[in-house]
């Protein structure tokens, strides 16, 4: 299939065009490129079940995920027109979109995708039981460019612990390389956040089983006086194998980005198409589950940081005025 791109005011376009056969017709296609993360962490997982019920749900999206680095590489190539789409923590998102320690980003929301409440899985057998226990001990704290660092960056500050001082942090090359570093001692804890984080099942379902580690509830409120976009979100029980009962702790949204310049009916497209198909990405993936029309109104910092063509398609659905 050849696809056709389109450059516009200078710029390479990746929403190019592409041609398909329907019963002999053809169908013009708009390729949307869709940045993702490292293998074996939770966006590459959400990304390609997102593309493959997208894909499905409309004949005239090509949408193609693209391992990168993660959120910290996501936004700026989004900026740059490097991508169409990308996945991005909530953490890297809220400084990009307050403009902390670098200029506020104009990118716009796609969708809200999951909450991302934060915790450290150890192995059943090992001592630890709190997330002070583990001060002084080797950590893996995700990927590099991952925004998992920078939420228990925050976390940890609101506790008074410093996560390159106070712990031996590990930042890995791949998020799907922490389990391994655990389960054979070469890592105390793995941190992650999340329903259905593939670390977090890799250990939980390893021969020996895992142990899950959240601040306690005199923590999390801590945590929230001095960091009040971070939110109390809970693990529900059974979410992983032998956690019979619900994890309390803090974390927050993580978002699909479009690049600015997105045009309008493009966005507007995907967001039918996204919100018309969420109870089939919710069969194809738990976590996605929450990835709905509603949770994006309630999760976005603002509504006009909501893509234009996003919010056409929400005031149609009664959801926005």
């Amino acid at each position: 299939m050849k696809l056709a791109r389109i450059v516009c005011v200078g710029i390479l376009l990746f929403s190019g065009g592409a041609a398909a056969q329907d019963g002999g017709k053809a169908i013009s296609k708009t390729v949307i490129s869709l940045g993702t993360a490292t293998p074996g962490g939770g966006f590459p997982v959400y990304g390609n079940a997102f593309a493959e019920i997208m894909n499905g749900a409309d004949a005239t999206l090509s949408i193609e995920p693209r391992n990168t680095k993660g959120s910290s590489e996501n936004i700026p190539l989004l900026e740059s027109g490097g991508l169409d789409i990308a996945l991005v923590a909530g953490e890297p998102a809220y400084q990009a979109f307050m403009g902390i320690g670098r200029p506020a980003i104009r990118l716009k929301i796609l969708t809200a995708m999951y909450s991302s409440p934060g915790m450290f899985v150890v192995r059943a057998d090992s001592p630890y039981r709190t997330i002070r226990d583990l001060v002084g001990k080797p950590v893996a704290f995700g990927a590099r460019g991952s925004g998992l660092p920078i939420l228990s960056r925050y976390m940890l500050d609101g506790i008074g612990l410093k996560q390159d001082e106070d712990f031996q942090s590990i930042y890995l090359d791949r998020a799907g390389d922490g389990p391994a570093m655990v389960l054979d001692g070469r890592a105390a804890a793995l941190w992650g956040a999340g329903v259905g984080w593939p670390g977090f099942k890799t250990m939980a379902e390893s021969p020996g089983g895992a142990r899950f580690i959240a601040p306690d509830a005199s923590e999390i409120a801590l945590i929230r006086a001095k960091h009040t976009f971070l939110k109390p979100l809970t693990v529900p029980a059974n979410s992983y194998p032998n956690q019979p009962a619900p994890i309390a702790s803090v974390g927050s949204w993580s978002f699909v980005l479009t690049r600015e310049n997105l045009p309008d009916d493009v966005a507007y497209r995907l967001a039918k198409s996204l919100h018309g198909a969420e109870a089939a990405l919710c069969r194809k993936l738990p976590q996605a589950c929450e990835t709905t029309a509603v949770n994006t109104m309630a999760a976005a910092i603002r509504p006009e940081l909501i893509h234009p063509g996003v919010m056409k398609y929400f005031r149609e659905i009664g959801l926005a005025k």
